[in-house]
């Protein structure tokens, strides 16, 4: 009997010891869904600001001259006037192409002058001795008509003349090549001896004139569109740009800066991307024509808001930011300036002074997630 109610009793214990438990447990639950803890993440307030970027371009240097110095006549380079990298003037004999049979062209051509002048005298006279004996009815009109018609050909034949005598003096003119303007001689793959004609397709060399060199750049299609809309048009956009710099292949700033001169109105189908020109100030002939580096240019923004790229999700098209609104997530659809630094971005609508935003691990927040 004393066995049976000590069994009871152990049996009771268990009972409330299990029921204490589950109890506990669901106290602990009905606790949990009471309300989430909120999580700890970075905030910033967004006001006002002036940010400064700079966007390198890769881009190629060009002589504001470069002249392809072709032959205009065939011949045999007789000799060759200058070295590679001399600096020559306008004008200045660069090359002297066999000048033999144009000489002798020539020398035929200024005979053929004169026997076409003595043919024209002979004619002018014989017209002249049958007007006067037409008029005393010496000779019918057709002999008058006939010595007209001769001094007429006379004289076609000696313009005729003129023409090669003029063609023949250019001729051995093109036989000096000159230089058509101040500048720097590039390359000279032809020599003396070697034998050239207009349609060698091949210049004989380049002259570069480097006092002023213009830089080539390309600039995106969405870029372009930014400007238009910030100055009213490209021309607008390319004079009220401000100064560029040049850093060239070897890292250094080149020593003068220099100013966007245009930007093409007709975009490239294949990369999507206008080309812009610069012009940069080369007294000292530094730069060379042909040579590669990267144009600096500036962007200033004023009454912008920057924020952390951290603080931005990007879905599609779209790039979304997290307000705070009372202790909350709340998505926002940003506007941002195409300038990119890696690091921070300008935004051009959609936040206003004063909103409080998650400043890191945006990505990692749902709409609604209670943040402190």
């Amino acid at each position: 009997m004393i066995r049976i109610m000590r069994n009871w009793a152990q049996g009771m214990v268990l009972a409330a010891c299990a029921l204490c438990m589950a109890s506990c447990g669901d106290a602990s639950k009905q606790s949990g869904a009471a309300g989430q803890m909120p999580m700890t993440y970075k905030l910033m307030t967004v006001q006002p600001t002036s940010k400064a970027f700079t966007t390198t371009y890769s881009a190629a240097v060009r002589g504001r001259y470069d002249a392809s110095i072709l032959p205009q006549v065939s011949g045999t380079i007789w000799k060759v006037m200058v070295k590679e990298g001399q600096m020559v003037r306008k004008g200045q004999s660069l090359f002297v192409i066999d000048q033999v049979p144009y000489q002798a062209a020539l020398n035929t051509a200024k005979a053929n002058v004169e026997v076409c002048k003595a043919q024209l005298a002979t004619a002018e006279l014989n017209y002249n001795s049958n007007k006067e004996l037409y008029n005393q009815k010496v000779v019918s009109a057709y002999t008058l008509q006939t010595a007209e018609n001769q001094y007429l050909t006379a004289k076609a034949q000696l313009a005729q003349a003129n023409a090669s005598l003029v063609n023949a003096q250019n001729n051995i003119a093109y036989t000096e090549v000159k230089s058509p303007s101040d500048g720097v001689v590039g390359a000279i793959p032809m020599r003396e001896g070697t034998l050239v004609s207009p349609s060698m397709g091949k210049a004989l060399t380049t002259v570069s004139d480097n006092k002023e060199v213009y830089v080539y750049f390309s600039m995106t299609e969405n870029q372009l569109l930014s400007l238009i809309r910030q100055h009213g048009s490209a021309e607008a956009a390319a004079s009220s740009m401000p100064a560029v710099q040049l850093q060239l292949n070897d890292g250094s700033i080149y020593e003068a800066e220099g100013k966007i001169e245009s930007i093409s109105g007709v975009i490239d189908k294949q990369t999507g991307t206008v080309s812009v020109r610069a012009l940069f100030p080369n007294e000292k002939g530094f730069l060379r024509s042909g040579a590669t580096a990267s144009v600096i240019v500036p962007d200033q923004y004023d009454n912008c808001f920057v924020i952390p790229q951290a603080a931005t999700v990007q879905l599609q098209d779209q790039i979304l930011v997290y307000k705070v609104v009372d202790g909350k997530a709340v998505s926002a659809i940003i506007k941002v300036a195409p300038t990119d630094d890696g690091r921070e971005y300008v935004v051009l609508s959609g936040l206003n002074a004063g909103d409080e935003i998650v400043a890191e691990g945006a990505g990692l927040i749902r709409e609604g997630t209670q943040v402190k």
